[in-house]
């Protein structure tokens, strides 16, 4: 099973007046895709600490003394506040106890709802294409390495993967604009046909014509056929539009509306045609006529030609790469475990010094990168956050030394200056706060632990070896390939987001969204609210929900409503979930994994 977050090591500490406190204290687990973890304990167990660490959102006063929390090769501990706000409420999202402190209370839901969609959209987008490029590069490299007689054939072949793969992007691009004209257009039609239902007032011709006009922007084979019927609707709604009078609409024309609506929506749930495979046949077959055969017989005959002429012997050719690049992979790791072993031997001795620890992690850390088997679409993190996790630790280690120096020093010209005063008889109206020494044993420990980590996952891949699987991890690649390129015509407009944040609102269970959608939090009760904030959260499609006590402000029949909520969206949507409470009859229902804490453990 994949795993989706890994903790390890865990140590949170709080800076205090009292000294240091802490908090969380050599935590480890993983989340595994698809599954739900609760975290149970009482309070001040260190359960929403561990979580907002993995949020990125500790107080200012917090410190993570050691661990790691791996997602998607990269270390949340080492990361910047700018590569966490890549993935913070889009990767990794978070409902917290109290809603009204994650809604903006002069911002209406809807916009709060909107956002997400469109800012995850346009830096999807923007990542695509380098993603696609890079791995067919390197892909293509692989193939030389295993061939170097046919490195024009394999070169060709690429060429021949990301010619098609555009021309399928282009035509998914031409029916994306369609059906999502179509699904503006129906949200359009429905919310004003609602509006009249509840007499609200409308500007019904204008309206009215500008729904007959953008209704030809949906006409595609595959989307809204113009046929009779579609001209016969247009033409009675353009005969009725002229009649109206003081913006009053008549029950015919919201009857010709409705039937366009019921045509827009059966066009919207249209299944789409297998356009990977059309882009290669129509590559090939410029003037074929495609648009008039069933969907069902010529996503069949696509799929037929392209596995006939193409993909099955580029398959082949790309599982020889594998196995190749996975092949040098597996032997570099091998090669690593005597340098992984002298270094984890060098800082286990008691005392280290920062020029040769340095050294020693520069020797180490270029070896290990090499080992990466960048043809891997599941991100190894342990491999790929072993160096700034070294590097981290290490400079965390020999910081924490000087500022043991200063710290001493700093405790003892106030406890100086405390005594002086208590020698003369006053008494200070201040204290001399306790000194806070960074602990040496499990800076080194840390150390130790980063090299011991990567040792032990090189050791279940060679356990694993046998078991890998060059044509199924082909397989992958071609589909991952694929989602790139159709991330890359993927456009969320602003009527887009707004259609999807009114399909999210009506899923978590808001009644007539299309009126809540233009109020503000303050509008709601606080059942409605953590559903907006269930909407919010799900809107960027996160890999991995945090469930912070959602439940605890609530009444006995708006939590359960709420947990049947959360574990239906999960099933739906196949999320990862972290379930927060100290409740453990709340989670009898909802979890598939418990981890209890106590006192930070």
């Amino acid at each position: 099973m994949e795993k989706k977050l890994e903790v390890k090591n865990l140590q949170i500490s709080f800076r205090t007046q009292q000294g240091i406190l802490k908090a969380v204290r050599d935590i480890s687990f993983d989340l595994y895709k698809g599954e739900t973890l609760a975290l149970v304990g009482e309070s001040g167990s260190g359960k929403s600490v561990t979580n907002r660490a993995v949020m990125g959102i500790l107080a200012g006063n917090g410190i993570i003394e050691g661990g790691e929390i791996l997602y998607d090769g990269q270390d949340l501990v080492q990361i910047s506040e700018e590569d966490f706000h890549k993935l913070r409420g889009d990767k990794i999202a978070m409902i917290f106890q109290d809603p009204m402190s994650s809604l903006n209370p002069i911002m209406k839901v809807g916009k709060q709802l909107t956002e997400a969609m469109l800012l995850k959209n346009a830096a999807s987008r923007r990542n695509a294409r380098k993603l696609f490029n890079d791995k067919l590069a390197l892909l293509n490299k692989n193939m030389d390495e295993v061939n170097p007689n046919q490195a024009v054939q394999n070169k060709e072949d690429c060429k021949t993967f990301d010619t098609f793969s555009v021309h399928a992007t282009k035509l998914e691009g031409v029916f994306n604009k369609a059906h999502n004209e179509a699904e503006e257009l129906k949200l359009d039609i429905d919310n004003f046909i609602f509006l009249v239902e509840k007499k609200q007032n409308v500007r019904a011709k204008y309206s009215i014509r500008d729904f007959i006009k953008r209704l030809s922007e949906t006409y595609h084979p595959r989307v809204v056929v113009e046929n009779n019927k579609v001209k016969s609707l247009i033409a009675k709604l353009s005969a009725e539009v002229s009649a109206i009078t003081k913006n009053k609409v008549s029950e015919e024309i919201l009857d010709i509306l409705r039937k366009i609506s019921e045509i827009l929506d059966e066009a919207i749930n249209k299944d789409k045609p297998n356009f990977f495979c059309l882009g290669y046949y129509v590559m090939k077959n410029p003037n074929a006529d495609v648009d008039s055969m069933e969907l069902c017989e010529l996503n069949k005959m696509v799929r037929q030609c392209l596995d006939d002429e193409f993909m099955i012997e580029f398959i082949q050719k790309g599982k020889a790469a594998i196995l190749n690049s996975h092949n040098i992979s597996m032997q570099k790791k091998r090669d690593n475990m005597l340098p992984l072993q002298e270094a984890l031997d060098y800082f286990k001795n008691e005392k280290i010094d920062e020029k040769e620890a340095n050294e020693v992690a520069n020797k180490v850390i270029p070896l290990v990168n090499e080992a990466i088997d960048r043809l891997e679409i599941i991100k190894n993190s342990t491999e790929y956050t072993f160096g700034s996790s070294l590097k981290g630790n290490i400079k965390k280690y020999f910081d924490g030394l000087k500022q043991n120096e200063s710290e001493a020093k700093r405790f003892a010209r106030e406890d100086a200056k405390y005594q002086r005063i208590i020698a003369r008889g006053k008494t200070p109206d201040w204290r001399v706060i306790p000194a806070v020494y960074f602990d040496e044993k499990l800076g080194v420990r840390n150390i130790c632990n980063v090299i011991e980590y990567l040792m032990n996952s090189y050791q279940r891949d060679f356990d694993n070896d046998d078991l890998f699987d060059g044509e199924a991890k082909m397989i992958d690649l071609v589909d991952y390939l694929k989602e790139q390129a159709s991330t890359l015509v993927f456009r969320i407009t602003k009527k887009i987001a707004k259609a999807r944040a009114l399909k999210l609102l009506e899923e978590v269970g808001i009644p007539e969204p299309v009126i809540r959608y233009n109020q503000y939090p303050f509008e709601f009760s606080g059942g409605m609210r953590q559903r907006i904030v269930i909407a919010i959260a799900l809107a960027a499609n996160p890999d991995i929900l945090i469930c912070d006590e959602p439940t605890t402000a609530l009444d006995v029949t708006i939590q359960a409503q709420i947990l049947e909520l959360i574990n239906k969206l999960k099933a739906q949507r196949n999320l990862s979930v972290i379930f927060i409470t100290h409740n453990l009859g709340v989670v009898a229902n909802m979890a598939d994994r418990i981890a209890v804490m106590y006192a930070g453990k």
